[in-house]
């Protein structure tokens, strides 16, 4: 391979990509990297399915300035990602890092537990200043959503919500919101199996209380019917991409739009353009997380056509590579486009 002719001082991200990575996950970074910045730049666009804690790892630092930069198009993620990155907005401060976790015990845990925190690997999130925090405010719009009889996607109060609390409640930089730039930009989003977080379960014990109608939250189902047509609208051109972080429904929800469209609906659909997926599940019986992406071409998902990419390695590590490479892209083409002319992999 023939590394970049001169250095190039505004490209560091993507020169050092370029340059270094050239075998093993490292060569499906890369390529990944230049199949994702080539169908941008065709005029594609790119849907990001997210799972696992990456809002408690702080990814929004390089999602969210992706997000305003107009190289992400439409989002599905898990209840606890959404409402995580609200957390990280309005109670950052009071977070606390566990270095050391591999290293704990079960009283270690119970510590943590009995300081009314609740671990994620090796941070931790605050009950007091994340979930008792934004429960004073989601709690009125529920209940008021259910007297005027109204109805919203899940994600809809999250939009609202992270727009209207002030700056004086920000702990952490704004600037770093992936939520906020989403809510701002109106970005398309499905929130699968909210219920699984933890202001679905605060949602279904005001139910329970019969303080909240469970009909304010439309549903999953009434998620998917909508995302027919926002697929359809995402899709035209040179069609758009799928860049999954982790398995489960966060990726598995979204992606069976195609073949739902196809089939179900008996309508014609354009394929997904692009699949990338991040894991660190290496492959194996039944796993979804850990299925190629070529077992999709039999679902009718992909095509043999799609350029597809599996890196088998921690997202926290190559997702904010690969953005910050982008984002470099993005703010300086020419410079960009001398670089990759050079390049030869």
């Amino acid at each position: 391979m023939t590394t970049p002719a001169s250095s190039t001082p505004s490209l560091p991200i993507l020169e050092f990509v370029l340059t270094n990575y050239k075998n093993f996950n490292a060569r499906s970074t890369r390529d990944a990297l230049l199949g994702y910045l080539r169908h941008i730049e065709a005029g594609g666009k790119m849907f990001w399915a997210v799972a696992g804690a990456m809002s408690s790892a702080q990814l929004g630092i390089t999602l969210a300035p992706a997000i305003r930069a107009g190289l992400i198009h439409g989002l599905s993620v898990t209840g606890a990602n959404l409402e995580e990155s609200l957390f990280r907005l309005v109670a950052h401060d009071s977070y606390k890092d566990f270095p050391d976790y591999r290293y704990f015990t079960k009283e270690d845990d119970t510590k943590i537990l009995e300081a009314r925190m609740r671990r994620v690997t090796d941070t931790s999130i605050p009950e007091d200043e994340a979930f008792r925090a934004v429960e004073k405010y989601l709690v009125p719009m529920w209940t008021n959503a259910s007297q005027r009889g109204e109805r919203r996607f899940w994600h809809e109060y999250f939009y609202e919500l992270v727009q209207t609390i002030g700056t004086e409640l920000h702990q952490g930089n704004a600037d770093e919101c992936w939520l906020l730039a989403a809510a701002k930009a109106k970005l398309p989003i499905v929130v699968p199996g909210y219920e699984d977080s933890t202001f679905g379960n605060i949602f279904a014990s005001h139910v329970k209380t019969g303080e909240c109608s469970a009909s304010i939250a439309k549903s999953g189902i009434e998620y998917m019917a909508h995302f027919y047509d926002q697929y359809q609208e995402l899709s035209t051109g040179p069609g758009i991409g799928f860049f999954q972080i982790g398995g489960g429904i966060a990726g598995d929800f979204p992606i069976c739009v195609v073949p739902s469209i196809k089939y179900d609906l008996d309508q014609p659909v354009k394929p997904w353009a692009y699949f990338c997926q991040i894991s660190d599940s290496t492959t194996s019986y039944g796993s979804y997380s850990g299925a190629t992406p070529n077992e999709k071409i039999t679902w009718d998902k992909l095509t043999k056509e799609t350029p597809m990419f599996v890196i088998e390695s921690d997202a926290t590590i190559v997702v904010p590579l690969i953005l910050r490479a982008l984002l470099e892209c993005k703010q300086h083409p020419a410079e960009a486009k001398r670089l990759l002319t050079n390049f030869k992999g």
